[in-house]
């Protein structure tokens, strides 16, 4: 086809989209609407795509071509370092992020909510890609940096290392501000291609090195709230830190103060919101299991300015040197805490349960009750192990309960293997422990390892979980569920055929022959094996992100049918609200007005409460990961055994014992030209043969680490198993 051909041809596909009749169509539809050959089809896709990129038509994520009015989109953009971004889609959150190539993304900023146009259809296991027509709201209204003078002005460098530009601060703008100092920026023009950004320093947080700036840059980046308004700190400290006899008599036909009560967690927890009550029938061989739930809608009342704070909060914030909570400490910690030797008041769910893990009966009921022992996981482990107790805890102290801890550990070994049986799939990826000193300074990094007492917790509260939200699945009024959707099947395929190159299979016909089951017969198949981090973190990657929903969907990874958030009311506000929706139920008064409040209200709620966890998620990582490089910056050019735990195009990811991960940038490792094999995850020297896999043992020395951009550089020292043999 000659070039007046095409240029023809393109005058009738604008005409023809332009028709109020015509109705979006694929290339080949519109092919054989127009009479086009297949010899020439290749012609008009050129041409269309030479359209779709002038912005004179549009096309769908589906492939089909219309009025760009009619293809365009709106999402949040997402930067990457090397300038390009991709936007996830309002209302399509099932669907691929939209590549946006980096001269197309039209001076937008990380966090932006943008419209765009999709200039390339994703078929055929691409992504699709779009350019930004429109920033709609910028997200960042305030930006956290380091400010750098000069002597007429300023700018600030982000710490948001997906903030590409930095923030020019005009003379008289920078409240005084010197070199080094973490600042506050308020942005006053976002720029253009041609322009930066420009802003006034609205706090000085201190200087880079000073102690606590470091995670007070987090806090400000991420616009986690601090300290509590003082009308909201007064309402809080009007709240009895008693129960009054009066409450405890409306719930005298649930009263268990009398039944043996314990409370197991943390050392350090001050926030105990979940307590157990264990009694056994050995006739009847059954378990009577009593999980006791710290009833805070009775002190945080719909609407009050505490529990307009709590949802604004979402969730309690845990990092490394503060927590940042839901509620004021004095609630948090005091009334609301079952803390040993004291009443209060819950709500409880019983759940009969046979010695096959199954859950035959329950109540739900407004109780109160007295915790008779406050134990640690360390404790109870010690119990159930009998390793020696190093915590400091008087171990004879738990001899009293040593037939019910034994008990509970017996029952939660049912409910474990039930939830095996039916797919359940447990990551169990390990966790990071850092220990501070008096300044905020790093003094160790260790692994934190789940224990049979942690484990025996979350058997637990997973049945809770799951009883109360079918329960109310099936009275079918307004609830907040936790959700976790079937996996993309295009992201399972692909995961599929990446575990076949390691020798692993994972059974994948359709979509609907997704199942749990299958991923946790992989994940079993995978266990001591070198490639199970790499295996187990594609696996993750491949799963939907669990969230909060007024509609009960299932939850993939638990392989659970009914799930929901019940058991952490201190911390949580989802289970704070659904509280308050039982209790209502309990006492008759969810009437049709009631029923009609919660179904306009809720799903505001879950969505705002996966917007905030996600924040809080996003903000506890970025401070491990910082505090990670503040301890290695005081071990540069030590020497360390780790293990390769991810290999890329341009390094080898290696972890030490302790979680520290850092990188061995290919570059440097110029003692052979290093290949990497894609489909196998692992690097070949071309001249010597070495190959790097994942799991490898291997020798490395520390030679920088960089707080701002959270990254860690290791180079190699020589091989492990070349060191073992010599």
């Amino acid at each position: 086809m000659q070039d007046y051909q095409k240029e023809k041809l393109g005058k009738l596909i604008v005409d023809l989209v332009k028709d109020k009749i015509y109705q979006p169509m694929k290339a080949k539809e519109m092919a054989m609407l127009m009479g086009i050959p297949k010899a020439e089809r290749a012609a008009l896709q050129e041409v269309l795509d030479r359209l779709v990129a002038e912005g004179k038509i549009g096309i769908s994520q589906k492939g089909k071509y219309g009025r760009t009015e009619n293809f365009t989109h709106v999402g949040t953009f997402t930067a990457n370092q090397r300038g390009f971004g991709f936007v996830s889609l309002e209302g399509h959150e099932d669907e691929a992020d939209i590549f946006i190539p980096a001269d197309y993304t039209g001076d937008a900023l990380d966090g932006d909510r943008v419209r765009i146009i999709i200039t390339k259809d994703g078929g055929s296991g691409y992504r699709s890609e779009g350019h930004v027509t429109q920033i709609l709201e910028h997200a960042n209204k305030e930006i956290v940096g380091i400010y750098r003078k000069s002597k007429t002005f300023g700018f600030v460098e982000p710490d948001n290392q997906r903030i590409l530009k930095d923030i020019f601060i005009p003379q008289g703008h920078d409240m005084r501000a010197v070199n080094g100092h973490k600042v506050v920026v308020k942005i006053l023009s976002y720029g253009d291609s041609k322009h930066k950004p420009e802003g006034v320093i609205t706090e000085i947080l201190g200087h880079v090195n000073d102690p606590g700036v470091d995670i007070l840059s987090i806090v400000r980046a991420y616009g986690l709230p601090e300290a509590f308004p003082k009308d909201i700190m007064k309402a809080a400290e009007s709240v009895p830190d008693h129960v009054p006899e009066d409450a405890i008599a409306r719930r005298s036909d649930h009263d268990f103060r009398d039944l043996t009560t314990v409370t197991i967690d943390g050392e350090d927890a001050k926030d105990l919101d979940d307590a157990i009550s264990l009694e056994y029938d050995s006739e009847k061989r059954m378990y009577k299991l009593y999980v006791h739930i710290a009833d805070v809608s009775q002190y945080v009342t719909e609407h009050s300015l505490i529990d307009q704070e709590a949802l604004n909060r979402g969730t309690s914030v845990y990092l490394t040197d503060r927590v940042i909570p839901m509620l004021p400490r004095v609630l948090c910690n005091g009334i609301c805490s079952l803390n040993e030797g004291e009443d209060r008041l819950t709500l409880t769910c019983i759940m009969d349960i046979d010695e096959n893990g199954r859950i035959l009966d329950h109540e739900l009921c407004e109780s109160v009750i007295h915790s008779d022992k406050r134990m640690t996981y360390n404790g109870v482990h010690s119990v159930i192990t009998g390793e020696e107790l190093k915590n400091g805890e008087d171990i004879n102290s738990y001899l009293p309960f040593k037939d019910m801890i034994f008990r509970m550990y017996e029952l939660s070994k049912l409910l474990r293997k039930r939830r095996h049986e039916r797919g359940g799939i447990d990551f169990d990826f390990p966790e990071t422990r850092i220990l501070l000193d008096e300044k905020g300074k790093v003094t160790e990094i260790l692994p934190y390892i789940r224990n049979e007492s942690n484990m025996l917790i979350e058997d637990f509260m997973l049945a809770a979980n799951e009883t109360v939200a079918e329960d109310f699945y099936w009275q079918q009024v307004p609830f907040v569920y936790r959700v976790h959707e079937k996996p993309d099947p295009e992201k399972f395929q692909a995961l599929s055929i990446a575990v076949e190159n390691f020798g692993h299979f994972i059974r994948m016909r359709d979509e609907d022959s997704i199942r749990p089951k299958e991923v946790q017969k992989l994940l079993e198949s995978i266990e001591g094996t070198p490639e199970e981090p790499i295996i187990k973190t594609m696996t993750l990657r491949s799963m939907k992100q669990a969230r909060y929903s007024t509609e009960c969907s299932g939850h993939f990874g638990l392989a659970a049918k009914y799930y929901c958030h019940f058991t952490s009311p201190i911390r949580r506000y989802p289970d704070l609200q659904i509280h308050r929706i039982i209790k209502e139920d309990l006492r008759g008064e969810l009437k049709s007005r009631r029923l009609e409040h919660y179904r306009k209200l809720l799903p505001a709620v879950a969505d705002r409460s996966s917007t905030l966890e996600r924040r809080a998620d996003e903000a506890e990582r970025e401070t491990d990961k910082l505090k990670q490089c503040e301890w290695m910056q005081h071990h540069i050019d030590e020497e360390f055994y780790g293990v390769v735990s991810g290999i890329t195009n341009y390094g080898i990811y290696v972890q030490l014992p302790n979680t520290v991960e850092g990188m061995v940038a290919l570059r440097l490792m110029d003692y052979d030209y290093f290949i990497f094999h894609e489909d196998k995850y692992e690097l070949v020297g071309e001249r010597s043969g070495k190959v790097y896999r994942l799991g490898d043992k291997v020798h490395v020395r520390a030679l920088r680490a960089d707080k701002l951009t959270r990254t860690i550089d290791f180079m190699m020292v020589r091989d492990f198993e070349e060191e073992q043999d010599g």
